[in-house]
Formats: C-alpha cells, sequence, structure tokens
C-alpha cells in the first residue's frame, strides 16, 4: 500500500515523512481524529513505507511490497477488536487471530472500513467487540520474535481503547520500552477511553476531517463519478469517505432512514396515530445499533431542514432526495419548534442506550412530534 491510497491528508503525510527524516520516530504513535478521515488507512500506509524503506536491494523491497499486497508481511501484526462466538469453549482464550481470515478479507477490500463493517463480517448481532487480556500476551510473544527480513516490526493496534484492563496493564512495560526498531500504530475513534498510562507512551498525531475537495477527486478518479454528483456527494460526506461510499450505494441505509423520516413527519402532520403506532412497531424491531443511527441521522435532517429556510446553498449539506424532501418541508422545521425536535431526539438516543422499551419511547416520540410540528 503506498500513500497514494489515503485520500487527501497531505500535512499528516508530510508530518509522518518528517519524523524519519529527523530520525525522531516514536516508539508508538497514536492516530486520532473523525470518523471516516483515513486514520486507519494512514497507519496501513506508514506501516507499508515502514516495511520496505529498510530493503537493503531492490529484489528485498519488491517481496515486501508483494507481501504487503497481501497484507501478509511477517513483520506486519494486527491486533483488533473481537467477539466470543455463541458456543465458544470458556476455555478458549479470545485473540484476533481467531478471525483472521474475516479480518484479512475486509483489508483486502480497502483500508477504509467502520466497527460496524467489522461487527457484520463477524456476524456480532448484538455483541460487543474488545480486546482480550489474552491478546496482550500474544503481542508480546510475536514482537519478541526478530524481524524476518531485517527491518521493522510493526503492530498495528486498531481501536485499543476496546482493550479490557488487563490487556492494557500488561502491554504498558513493552510500549514504553519495546524491543529494537519495533513500532506500535495505534489507530483510536476514542482516545479520551485508553488509560492515561498507554496515551502518555505515545505520540499523538491528530488527523483533520477529509478535505471535501480530495473527497470529490477521489470520487471522480476512483469512482467514475461526474463530477456535480461528486461535489454534492462530498459535501454531504462532510469529511468521511466511508459516508461518501455509503451514498454511492442505491440500498445504503440512510435512504431507509429518509424514508423513516419522512412517514414519521407526514403520519404526524395527518395525526394519524393508528398509523404512527405502526411505525413505532417497525422501528422497534431495527435493534437498538440500528435504531441509534436512525436517530442520529434524524437530528442531521432537522438542522439540515431549518438551515434549509435561509436559502443559502453553503450552509446545506443535502443529497438531492434529502433537499427534494426538504423545498415542501423545511418551513414545518422553524425558530419555534427546532431546539425542541432536536431535545427530543436527542433523549430518544439516550433512552435507547439506557435499554428503554423501543415500542413505548418510539410512540411516545411520535405522538410528540404531533404536537411539535403543530407550533
Amino acid at each position: 500500500m503506498n500513500w497514494n491510497e489515503v485520500i487527501g491528508q497531505e500535512e499528516t503525510k508530510a508530518r509522518l515523512m518528517q519524523l524519519m527524516e529527523k530520525k525522531r520516530l516514536p516508539h508508538a504513535l497514536l492516530f486520532c481524529g473523525p470518523a471516516g478521515c483515513g486514520k486507519m488507512a494512514m497507519a496501513m500506509a506508514f506501516a507499508s513505507y515502514l516495511l520496505t524503506s529498510t530493503a537493503n536491494n531492490d529484489n528485498t523491497k519488491r517481496n515486501a511490497e508483494a507481501m504487503l499486497a497481501q497484507w501478509q508481511h511477517p513483520d506486519l501484526h494486527f491486533t483488533f477488536p473481537v467477539i466470543r462466538p455463541t458456543g465458544t469453549s470458556a476455555d478458549h482464550k479470545m485473540v484476533s487471530d481467531d478471525f483472521a481470515k474475516e479480518w484479512h478479507a475486509m483489508l483486502m477490500e480497502g483500508p477504509y472500513f467502520s466497527i460496524d463493517q467489522w461487527l457484520c463480517r463477524m456476524k456480532a448481532a448484538n455483541q460487543q467487540a474488545i480486546i482480550y487480556a489474552s491478546e496482550s500476551d500474544d503481542i508480546i510473544r510475536k514482537l519478541s520474535l526478530k524481524s524476518s527480513q531485517g527491518g521493522y516490526k510493526v503492530s498495528i493496534i486498531w481501536l485499543p481503547e476496546r482493550m479490557n484492563g488487563e490487556c492494557a496493564n500488561k502491554l504498558l512495560k513493552i510500549i514504553e520500552e519495546p524491543p529494537q526498531q519495533t513500532v506500535f500504530l495505534m489507530v483510536s475513534e476514542e482516545p479520551e477511553k485508553l488509560l492515561e498510562t498507554i496515551r502518555s507512551r505515545t505520540q499523538r498525531i491528530d488527523m483533520k476531517k477529509t478535505a471535501t475537495e480530495a473527497i470529490e477527486q477521489a470520487l471522480v478518479e476512483r469512482r467514475g463519478i461526474n463530477e456535480p454528483t461528486a461535489h454534492r456527494i462530498a459535501r454531504v460526506a462532510n469529511g468521511d469517505w466511508l459516508k461518501a461510499l455509503e451514498e454511492l450505494d442505491a440500498g445504503n441505509e440512510n435512504r431507509l432512514f429518509l424514508d423513516m423520516f419522512v412517514t414519521l413527519m407526514r403520519l404526524a402532520y395527518l395525526r394519524n396515530i393508528k398509523e404512527l403506532k405502526q411505525w413505532s412497531e417497525t422501528v422497534a424491531g431495527f435493534g437498538r445499533e440500528k435504531q441509534k443511527r436512525m436517530m442520529t441521522y434524524f437530528l442531521r435532517l432537522v438542522r439540515e431542514n431549518f438551515m434549509y429556510n435561509f436559502q443559502n446553498p453553503d450552509l446545506v449539506y443535502m443529497t438531492q432526495e434529502e433537499e427534494d424532501f426538504a423545498k415542501n418541508f423545511a418551513r414545518f422545521i422553524n425558530e419555534e419548534n427546532v431546539v425542541e425536535l432536536s431535545e427530543l431526539f436527542t433523549r430518544i438516543i439516550r433512552d435507547i442506550a439506557q435499554n428503554a422499551n423501543p415500542r413505548i419511547v418510539f410512540f411516545d416520540m411520535a405522538l410528540k412530534v404531533i404536537m411539535l410540528l403543530k407550533n
């Protein structure tokens, strides 16, 4: 993998190269930044650079590049959160290698992915993925081995905040004093959840949202999208390449959420209690994580419809389908109800996260929307 596969982020690329040129590469880097900005892609590209930069001849470098093209370089180790599948013996110590096949398949599709996509790969259902204590022993064992290629050994830890306490504490010493030419690259979505003792042993690399222009260019060059469509998608993506890819998927989840939002608002305006009850029953069957994603989407649409009223295209970030609906609906989201609607949807996310009964929560929400639309 080379730097060109990372979309935009030239500032971060330059910073990493500067560390190498000045021979100030820390033993542990912590990549942070908003979702979809390319943190994992950057870590993988940098790992590839490290593992090829020390090659002492062209043949060795070509061999390293060939192995990295398949993500099977012996000096590159991945650590990531996993689940304990139903039926797994309690004596079995779960490690990343238990899902090596699924992980490799995902990497081969590209360096941009989310925890939701990974959970789907593992068929996690409602299980939470974590990095178990046994993982620390596996990392220490792998990194204690001599480099097979005579250069760097690289350990990429994806979502280190999901390490349980025992695992994190076991890794403290090796992160602080790693074997020679060993580099840890941690990729975190929520660095504040990492142990302070882990954070203090890393140099933090904060990445910004991917520039809209970079996403637009990538859509045109990599996906063959025409420029006007690419421009609109890039604006909606708001720095998130994964969101841009979702917009390209004709069956993406957001289209379902838009349909649910449109239905809710129309039924609430008509005060159709019977159909709203059916609507809430449908949503109750989505599963809690999907329900939270839907409500987050609803929050965004409330904001976008409110801003649409100002007739300033630079303030609005909507797909064509969303804007088509907003043309007639936006006037119903105004100064009198925008705050209350936002607070209502935020409260629903909290209630669902706290395992409230979704049938009651969503039907009650639908009734409140009736009143707020009539203000």
